[in-house]
């Protein structure tokens, strides 16, 4: 039910916000390094008694003084301290008043915003009251009205409680502790004595499913991911993911699949414990995390996550969980090899227990998988071009938020001379921008927005270089007027606005083998999103291929130092008596795999029970173990990952030498291209031990 009644108020709050910042010249010593104030407003109070007195209270933060200019013509009001008030008595009108934040080192910060002084009632006042879209129990409430500045609403969960306030087109949101029927009181005022009042009884909402999907899981290679419910990557066949255990006899536990427009999730009710079977055990033994996206309302406050070996028992590992929103869950495989011996290699079952037990709560559960970190790094190397599709080029104030502009297909097809633009990395480290006649040029290039020829600096000439930053997700193109994306946007700012920069950091994210997510904070809170694809076949790898150790006196030794074989150098008579271990291949594979394939014989040393003869390859050094390698080719390092994976002889490590230490899941080597079909390979095997190795390619 709403009613509408006249009723007498006597003061009105507005409050006034951030506006524009201005840098007063003044001093240029030490302080000049502190910040304009920010976080400026101020309370305005109208008295509502017709006297059209106003009372006004700047606030800051970092501010040592203000000045108040009324906007009426009458002289502003200057030095006023922190925490003091003014008062101002208005005819009748809309005024612009300004309110000056001054700093310490004679920086200032500026607000301004209408003050209407109106001495008649509200009139035309609209009212909107709504749950949230996104947020349980949430509700939001706005007002729009003429001849008023002010509102106030009583939300009618706690009696006597202070009401919450706003100006007049700005909204307020309160968050209910429990669903149900509240009578919420609305109160809008303007300069005149009468208000008006509104009352509605109101039903709040509680949201108790997901309305969006859980995040969508990264690009990964499939050696490192064992997914069992995800549409990201391939699952292992035949899981089960609704056995019940007897629980819903037990407990009214229940399951069901839940879809959201299409995107399927795991749903389990009234909580007590459920599971997935899994098809056939697996082995999660090379794998680092356990990933789950779990949403919940606000009964279940935890779950524990149990990983079930066919051999060895179940171990446990309990996850807080966020209430109405998806919950991101990474447990390290190490939280349950930790418990008491706990073995990973033949999972075959996964449990959840709820908190509080078969308490009423639901969770669902989507993008269950194990994964490591990536062993076969992705090539930025080769060449690029804008996704020629809608949406591949925008902006907006968050990464994946691209409301202030979205290139549609019309744009794609008005700006076809700027998706043929080629962004080329070097196998060498060098960038170009190759743009041929005709690229986007906009205003402040002198262009008009539309198709022209290449503005220097923006025009391919710079002489530039890249560093692509895999583990941090960044690359940075240094030259003067080369860049990615639009050539306007840095990480100063947009240009002309700032000066052009001689270096561009962007943040980049593979979405597959041939497609990159690229980002730019372009000034605060402005961020430029580029997606581009691969145009062409990357550069394949100098190291693709098989190469044996070079059969010649001095290919194998070792020293003191790189360069010196002063301990052990492999003569030509070692050459000929280890003939089974010359033609060893170490095969690098153009998809990244690495092998080591080694026949029926190879040299098998004393540590590994060959007596130091030809002799039958020996785990796990035997090349029957999955291996990856990465080439980095600016570092000059090659990485092998995989147990058993080695180049030159398995017992040189990047701790030592076995059996004297652990055998490595991963061995990184030095290397050096002496020519396209021989390089240098080195590796410190414990301080100051280094055996190096010459090898060719076949």
């Amino acid at each position: 039910m709403r009613k509408i009644k006249n009723i007498l108020k006597f003061m009105l709050v507005a409050t006034i916000f951030i506006g524009c910042t201005q840098d007063d010249e003044g001093d240029t010593s030490f302080i000049n390094n502190i910040a304009p104030p920010t976080n400026v407003s101020a309370n305005v109070r109208i008295t509502q008694d017709n006297s059209g007195l106003v009372t006004i209270t700047p606030l800051a933060e970092g501010v040592s003084s203000f000045k108040i200019e009324y906007g009426d013509g009458s002289n502003p009001t200057e030095n006023i301290q922190p925490g003091n008030s003014v008062n101002h008595v208005y005819a009748e009108g809309v005024y612009e008043a300004t309110i000056t934040a001054n700093g310490i080192n004679g920086l200032a910060t500026t607000v301004a915003q209408q003050i209407i002084v109106s001495f008649r009632p509200p009139e035309n006042v609209e009212v909107s009251i709504e749950n949230d879209a996104a947020i349980s129990k949430r509700v939001n409430v706005n007002v729009t009205a003429d001849f008023a500045m002010f509102y106030e609403v009583d939300f009618g969960e706690t009696p006597g409680a202070e009401p919450l306030s706003s100006n007049i087109g700005e909204g307020i949101s309160y968050t209910y502790a429990e669903a149900g029927t509240y009578t919420i009181t609305i109160e809008v005022m303007g300069g005149a004595a009468e208000t008006v009042v509104i009352t509605e009884e109101f039903e709040v909402t509680a949201i108790e499913a997901p309305l969006a999907s859980a995040p969508t899981p990264p690009f990964r290679s499939s050696n490192d991911v064992i997914s069992l419910f995800t549409t990201t990557y391939e699952n292992v066949p035949g899981t089960d993911f609704f056995p019940d255990w007897g629980q819903g006899g037990c407990c009214g536990s229940g399951w069901a699949m839940f879809d959201l427009d299409g995107d399927e999730m795991l749903q389990y009710t009234n909580l007590s414990y459920q599971g997935n079977q899994i098809g056939t055990p697996i082995d999660v033994s090379q794998m680092e995390f356990i990933h789950f996206d779990v949403w919940t309302a606000d009964v279940l406050q935890s779950i524990e996550f149990s990983l079930i070996s066919v051999s060895n028992g179940e171990r446990p590992v309990v996850v807080e969980l966020t209430p109405n929103s998806w919950t991101s869950i990474n447990i390290p495989i190490s939280s349950y090899t930790d418990q008491d011996g706990f073995t990973v290699n033949d999972i075959h079952q996964i449990k959840y227990v709820g908190e509080p037990f078969a308490g009423g709560g639901t969770a669902f559960i989507d993008n269950i998988y194990f994964y490591r970190a990536p062993t076969v790094q992705n090539s930025i190397v080769g060449d690029w071009k804008m996704a020629p599709e809608a949406g591949s080029l925008g902006v907006g104030p968050a990464p994946g938020n691209v409301e202030w502009f979205n290139c549609d297909a019309a744009c794609v097809e008005q700006r076809a001379c700027y998706f043929d633009d080629i962004y080329r990395f070097g196998t060498d480290g060098s960038f170009a921008n190759i743009l041929g006649d005709e690229s986007w040029i906009e205003d402040w290039q002198g262009g008009g927005n539309a198709c022209g020829t290449p503005v220097a600096p923006y025009d391919g000439n710079a002489e530039a270089t890249y560093v692509y930053n895999a583990a941090a997700g960044t690359v940075t193109v240094n030259g003067t007027g080369a860049y990615i994306g639009l050539a306007k946007a840095n990480n100063q700012g947009e240009l002309p606005n700032v000066a052009v920069p001689e270096s561009i950091t962007y943040t980049v994210e593979f979405l597959d083998e041939a497609t990159i997510s690229v980002i730019v904070e372009a000034g605060s809170g402005v961020f430029w999103q580029y997606k581009l694809v691969r145009d062409g076949d990357a550069p394949s790898s100098p190291l693709t291929g098989n190469w044996v150790m070079a059969p010649e006196a001095g290919s194998l030794g070792v020293g003191p130092a790189p360069g010196n074989t002063e301990w052990f150098n492999c003569d030509a008579g070692c050459v000929t008596q280890r003939a089974c271990y010359f033609d060893d291949v170490y095969q690098f594979g153009a998809d990244g795999s690495f092998t080591n394939i080694l026949g029926d014989e190879s040299w098998i040393e004393d540590w590994q029970g060959g007596g130091n003869a030809c002799g039958a390859p020996v785990a796990p050094h035997d090349g029957s173990n999955p291996a990856t390698f990465v080439y980095d080719e600016a570092a000059g390092t090659i990485t092998l990952n995989g147990l058993g994976a080695y180049i030159g002889i398995p017992k040189a490590n990047n701790q030592g030498e076995l059996p004297n230490v652990a055998v490595p899941n991963s061995i990184t080597y030095n290397v050096e291209f002496i020519n396209e079909s021989t390089i240098s390979v080195v590796i410190e095997s414990g301080s100051g031990v280094f055996w190096q190795y010459r090898l060719n390619k076949i």
